[in-house]
């Protein structure tokens, strides 16, 4: 398996730097057996089924961007550099491993100051990441984070226009719950009050689970031959309700469908045995064509970036052929790519 297997030409017009809206607009492809149809995301309601279970990722984006400065006295008076952080994972007692930019400008124990009540001692560099000590802990170091941080944009929106105060309820999920993700689970975000309303009335079961979102989604494949490719680990959690939730769908004959990658990612690590179970802990799952799927039926999701390992996910519960002319349709009918862009509905 080749990663040239999972390319193809993306027109650059087709990448959204905002969501539709409101967001139950935004356009839904829909393949099923030999079928593509094309609607709009509200239009979910009548193809779910009563006895259908939705996996939800509840987890909660922060806002990860932050712009600060590290002084420094030398015998030509003080100085000052502007340091770009991105915030990563969260660690022991307030630190957090975290991108800085430029990482040479901060020397360890130099402090980075973001605003009057909040800063960052840079503990240590190792691989081209930092090790930061935040001033503030807990509920105090949430408020100061929403006042000064931004959202972590994917590099192909960031790169186009800087996040604003809009993203910080667009990058969000309507059910998000558990703050620690770096990205948001995008196919979520075509979701709000009034499509899960009606998903209810017609007999839809929702289950939450909580995958944290790293960046390391956004990382490309840099390997040709697809199987040697290591992938980021991210730290997830099925809680044992939401098992016993999955497990009684399956046995009743009903379809379990994940709402996004991060989802099918997530149950399908906790159902390595052959049935989902409880679980907790890294997951650095690796789906691809071959992959024995033992939950997901079906799965929602935006359209992926060529040659990444979602292109690979994809690929694994369609078929490769079949993907091919998912994507040929998606781009000949202009629908939007990436995190902000439209849906699709993929039934195997």
């Amino acid at each position: 398996m080749q990663l040239s297997d999972f390319d193809f030409d993306l027109p650059e017009a087709l990448i959204a730097t905002r969501p539709a809206s409101p967001r139950t607009s935004a356009r839904l492809l829909v393949a099923q057996q030999d079928q593509i149809t094309d609607g709009r995301v509200i239009d979910l309601v009548d193809y779910f089924q009563a006895g259908d279970r939705l996996v939800l990722n509840d987890t909660k984006v922060i806002p990860a961007r932050l712009t600060g400065y590290r002084s420094r006295q030398s015998a030509q008076g003080d100085t000052t550099a502007k340091i770009e952080v991105t915030l990563l994972d969260p660690k022991a007692d307030g630190q957090w491993s975290a991108l800085l930019k430029p990482l040479k400008k901060v020397k360890e124990g130099e402090v980075i100051v973001f605003a009057d009540d909040f800063s960052a001692t840079l503990i240590e560099k190792s691989e081209g990441q930092a090790v930061l000590q935040f001033d503030a802990k807990g509920d105090a170091f949430d408020k100061a984070l929403n006042a000064a941080g931004a959202m972590p944009l994917p590099p192909y929106i960031a790169a186009k226009r800087a996040a604003d105060d809009q993203d910080k309820t667009d990058y969000q999920t309507v059910f998000a719950r558990h703050s620690g993700a770096v990205a948001a689970p995008t196919a979520s975000l075509h979701f709000d009050e009034d499509l899960l309303g009606k998903l209810r009335d017609k007999g839809v079961q929702f289950t939450h689970v909580t995958l944290h979102v790293g960046a390391g989604t956004f990382l490309p494949v840099k390997v040709d031959d697809v199987l040697t490719h290591k992938m980021h680990s991210e730290w997830g959690r099925v809680s044992e309700s939401a098992a016993q939730e999955i497990a009684a769908t399956k046995a009743a004959g009903g379809r379990v469908i994940p709402v996004g990658t991060t989802a099918l990612r997530l149950i399908e690590s906790a159902a390595r045995s052959g049935e989902v179970e409880p679980w907790e802990g890294e997951t650095d799952i690796f789906i691809y064509p071959g992959f024995d799927f033992h939950v997901a039926d079906a799965l929602m999701t935006n359209f992926h970036l060529p040659k990444s390992t979602l292109m690979m996910l994809v690929s694994a519960l369609m078929g490769q052929e079949r993907v091919k002319r998912i994507y040929e349709h998606a781009i000949k009918n202009e629908y939007r790519f990436f995190s902000y862009g439209d849906s699709s509905l993929l039934i195997p």
